[in-house]
């Protein structure tokens, strides 16, 4: 349906919109004044929030380019450090390596001398056992010249030598006669040297020290005579009051203190309990001995057994059966030499010593068959 608008109301309507027009015609001025400084704050709110994100913006990026600076630093200094390590590294490795190359350097060389050792064994072994007897022989002898010259042992060391001889004749070699008659007189010349029975020696002196005890003091008062050989008898005469008056004067005085005669040259009397420490000085003198017996040490062997015998003498009582025991073992003990007349050298040794120089040492000397093959 068409609507038709009423003429009148459309005048009505138009009516108001001349009205306005009209009055903004008569405040223009005014309108313009706003504006200008709407557009002016605008303008200077714009250049503050501009100036404020470029200031903002400058600021954040001086912080980030302190931040890339310092992440630079510390990117060259662990490219440093990196570089750093990876040259000491390199130097433990290469140290290491050179140690590891020695290491078997010298690895190879000992296998190769313990295989030469153990082919030169095998070359004696197989080829000449007789030199393991010429061995036996040489170290015997050497040994019995030990026990010979330091332990004074010539059983033991005439033992050894005759135990050398037998190696030697195992070996049934005719060029070894010179050194089997030097090993007999070497054997024939310790078989007359004078045997001393040391144990034997020290064995009596440790009983002699064990009956020290057993001796009886010497006693210097057997006179109990006195000088004056007067009756002390009292008589009834008063003609003899004097006499009787001098008898009781002695009789009374002879109570304390007596005289006796002695026909020979007093000797010192010992003091109390001082016979104690005598006796331990006669066992420390037997202890003297006795240890110089197996040093060899004849004279201080004598000198302690002569002033032993000396001591007893002087102290104790030689009619007393123990006393007279003591000093005949002593006397006996001083006779006896504590020393060996024994050969400067055996005849035998300088001999095995060359033996063994030219039919073991220079074949241990000599190169292996591998070594022979190899030099060909």
């Amino acid at each position: 349906m068409t609507e038709h608008k009423d003429p009148s109301a459309s005048l009505e309507e138009t009516t108001p919109a001349v009205e306005p027009s009209l009055a903004e015609s008569k405040t223009p001025h005014k309108s313009k004044n706003t504006g200008t400084a709407l557009a002016v704050v605008a303008i200077a709110i714009a250049l503050a929030v501009g100036g404020g994100l470029y200031f903002n913006g400058k600021h954040q990026a001086q912080q980030q380019a302190a931040a890339s600076k310092a992440l630079a630093d510390q990117l060259s200094q662990l490219q440093q450090q990196a570089v750093s390590d990876k040259q000491t590294l390199g130097q433990q490795l290469t140290t290491q390596t050179a140690a590891l190359d020695a290491a078997r350097q010298q690895q190879a060389v000992m296998s190769k001398q313990l295989d030469e050792l153990k082919q030169k064994v095998a070359t004696i072994s197989g080829n000449d056992a007789h030199t393991w007897l010429l061995a036996q022989a040489d170290y015997l002898v050497k040994l019995a010249g030990r026990k010979l010259w330091s332990d004074r042992d010539v059983t033991t060391a005439a033992a050894l030598l005759k135990s050398a001889d037998a190696s030697l004749a195992d070996m049934n070699d005719p060029s070894l006669i010179e050194v089997r008659r030097a090993l007999t007189q070497d054997i024939s010349s310790l078989s007359s040297v004078s045997q001393v029975d040391y144990d034997g020696i020290i064995l009596k002196l440790n009983q002699l020290s064990n009956g020290v005890d057993n001796l009886r003091l010497a006693d210097n008062d057997n006179d109990d005579t006195p000088m004056d050989a007067d009756s002390g008898e009292l008589t009834s005469s008063l003609r003899e009051w004097r006499q009787n008056l001098v008898k009781s004067w002695h009789n009374f005085m002879d109570d304390f203190i007596t005289v006796r005669r002695r026909d020979t040259t007093a000797e010192p009397l010992l003091a109390p309990n001082q016979d104690i420490y005598l006796r331990e000085n006669i066992r420390s003198r037997l202890l003297i001995a006795a240890q110089a017996v197996p040093r060899h040490q004849d004279e201080i062997y004598k000198q302690s057994i002569d002033t032993v015998s000396a001591w007893v003498r002087a102290w104790f009582d030689t009619s007393d059966p123990a006393t007279k025991a003591f000093l005949s073992q002593l006397d006996d003990l001083s006779q006896q030499s504590i020393s060996m007349d024994l050969p400067e050298s055996l005849q035998s040794q300088p001999m095995l010593d060359k033996l063994m120089q030219t039919r073991v040492r220079n074949l241990l000397a000599q190169p292996s068959a591998g070594q022979q093959q190899q030099g060909e």
